[in-house]
């Protein structure tokens, strides 16, 4: 569990410290102009931190899946290798499918004024300044996205409710919260990563304003790892006892 949160920590990290500065910025500057290059270098990188946290986040939800209901056969099923193989077929995914996403965009004709009406350089506001057709990136977004989607919501969602029928077949309720305990921080994770990525890309967005869009990308973007931390710290009793015996020993 440790080892999967640390990888979700380092792709937190990849997200803040590619969108962040340059959204102080913007912020501060009341816009700002980026390269061609700088532009897609930063969608680059965040298709990857975003793919990479679905991918770990589904990882996460099978390792408690194997913890809760499994929890005999554990170390057999989990072991370092199995984790290690794992996490690393979500970074190369990560970076191979964004890699994908991005050259294609490159290949079109953006003329006008150039200017992108949102936080930084993410797929949609690009698209709706480019000048020749868009047909081919769409298709190759709505090929390779919603699939990636569907696979992992459908691992999450099929995980926890085998992690539901465990629990509720435990007979005391101290147990039942002993258990649903161990899951819970991810439960919220995954609530809000997913609600807020699928406000944004999923639900229909024709006729909302431009910045309703630009306060929900913030939530995946800024939001989510500035809580992700927090909710694992508060809802981990180890890592309370360690800030406790730190605070209390200075």
């Amino acid at each position: 569990m440790y080892f999967f949160i640390s990888q979700l920590s380092i792709s937190d990290i990849l997200m803040t410290t590619n969108i962040v500065p340059n959204l102080l910025h913007v912020l501060l500057k009341n816009g700002k102009f980026v390269t061609f290059f700088g532009c897609f270098t930063q969608f680059y990188f965040f298709g990857a931190s975003e793919i990479i946290e679905c991918l770990l986040l589904t990882v996460m939800s099978y390792d408690r899946y194997v913890a809760i209901c499994n929890p005999l056969h554990y170390t057999s099923i989990m072991t370092s290798g199995v984790c290690v193989a794992l996490t690393a077929m979500c970074w190369l995914l990560g970076f191979f499918v964004s890699f994908i996403l991005t050259i294609t965009p490159t290949k079109l004709y953006f003329c006008g004024p150039n200017i992108i009406d949102h936080l930084f350089c993410d797929i949609v506001p690009l698209l709706k300044i480019a000048c020749s057709d868009t047909f081919i990136v769409r298709l190759q977004i709505e090929i390779l996205g919603a699939p990636a989607v569907v696979i992992t919501t459908t691992i999450i969602v099929v995980s926890y409710t085998h992690i539901v029928r465990a629990v509720l077949k435990i007979s005391s309720s101290t147990g039942r919260q002993k258990v649903f305990s161990t899951c819970s921080s991810h439960l919220m994770v995954v609530s809000i990563f997913y609600g807020s990525l699928f406000s944004v890309y999923i639900l229909p967005t024709r006729g909302q304003p431009s910045t309703i869009n630009k306060i929900l990308s913030l939530l995946y973007t800024v939001f989510t790892p500035l809580i992700n931390p927090i909710i694992y710290s508060l809802r981990n009793n180890d890592i309370k006892k360690a800030i406790h015996g730190t605070i209390y020993k200075r």
